[in-house]
């Protein structure tokens, strides 16, 4: 999601002359149907959450690769936004001012889903990822569109070269070279998803230098392109707003029709395979999650993990019992 503005000054203006800006309706529109599809994403998250799907199925097969190609698309335009805002010349005020807004919103997602979702907090999502990658794209900033868009690349293939245990420590999971996948209920390592951002800085630097959006500039004569222009305008409130919203309806219809439970254990394989198939093989899941579960069972922590009561000295045992069925799993390819 990019909370930068979408002002502009065209590439060859490379010289701090004042120039006016125009929002470049697209872009916020584009951002606009970002976000819709992001809603439904969560929708159909929180219907898993409460038993009204199977769990697992928002972390596998379509959902997964739609949930992909949306934070993709929220941090290719964060990058393009970065570049029609403050190429050629970075406005400092409006830069910090809005990344200390990205960096408070991102506070408060990691605070509320502590509270929420002690044993899956979001503690570097799309927002922590954005603000991290706003900092470094000031580096790519100026330089060539295609040197950006190489970065890119070697960006999105470090996780299929660089995982080492090194980065498995808590301190560095945000970096997303770790060979053990954390718990989290919205991961957004730097890498490789810097790529996306990078990619759309290129786009826009290549596209302020043909011209090309110059002719989406200014105000929009259609109802839905205005309705998308201003959502877009207003990603971060609705980013912030829209989870807890479409949350507390889906546990009021609960309440009322509360979906029927699933087998506890055959729910914890299901979700634990989808979840580790975000990063891993399939066979690989399966014998880490059949490990996981048979050693939780062996030291009764299968029900309180599930109940959510854990203790800070049963999260250390479990974790230990995940790095050891992680060994364990990779030993056997």
């Amino acid at each position: 999601m990019s909370i930068i503005d979408s002002g502009t000054k065209n590439e060859a203006e490379a010289v701090a002359i004042p120039v006016k800006r125009g929002r470049i309706w697209a872009i916020d529109a584009l951002r606009g149907v970002a976000l819709i599809a992001m809603a439904t994403y969560h929708f159909s998250w929180d219907l898993e959450y409460f038993g009204y799907l199977e769990a697992g199925t928002v972390g596998a097969g379509g959902f997964k690769l739609y949930a992909r190609l949306i934070a993709g698309s929220f941090l290719f335009l964060a990058g393009a936004s970065l570049v029609l805002g403050h190429f050629p010349i970075l406005r400092p005020k409006s830069f910090l001012t809005r990344l200390a807004r990205i960096i408070a919103a991102a506070l408060v997602i990691t605070i509320a889903t502590w509270f929420a979702f002690p044993d899956s907090f979001i503690f570097f999502g799309i927002l922590h990822s954005i603000a991290a990658a706003s900092v470094i794209g000031l580096v790519f900033l100026r330089l060539p569109a295609l040197v950006t868009l190489a970065a890119a690349c070697a960006v999105f293939a470090a996780p299929f070269y660089l995982r080492s245990p090194l980065f498995d420590m808590p301190a560095l999971w945000w970096v997303g070279l770790s060979q053990t996948l954390p718990r989290s209920n919205d991961y957004v390592p730097l890498l490789p998803w810097l790529a996306p951002f990078l990619a759309g800085m290129a786009a826009a630097r290549l596209a302020l230098s043909f011209g090309w959006l110059e002719r989406l500039r200014g105000v929009t004569d259609k109802w839905w392109k205005t309705a998308l222009s201003t959502a877009g305008r207003h990603s971060l409130a609705i980013y912030l707003l829209h989870q807890p919203l479409l949350f507390g309806l889906v546990f009021l219809f609960a309440l009322v029709f509360p979906a029927a439970k699933p087998d506890p254990v055959a729910a914890f394989q299901s979700s634990c395979v989808a979840r580790c198939s975000e990063s891993e093989s399939v066979g690989l899941c399966t014998r880490f999650c059949d490990c996981t579960l048979d050693e939780l069972m062996a030291a009764d922590l299968f029900e309180p993990l599930n109940a959510g009561k854990t203790d800070a000295e049963a999260n250390a045992h479990i974790a230990r019992i995940a790095e050891q069925c992680t060994m364990d799993a990779r030993a056997k390819e």
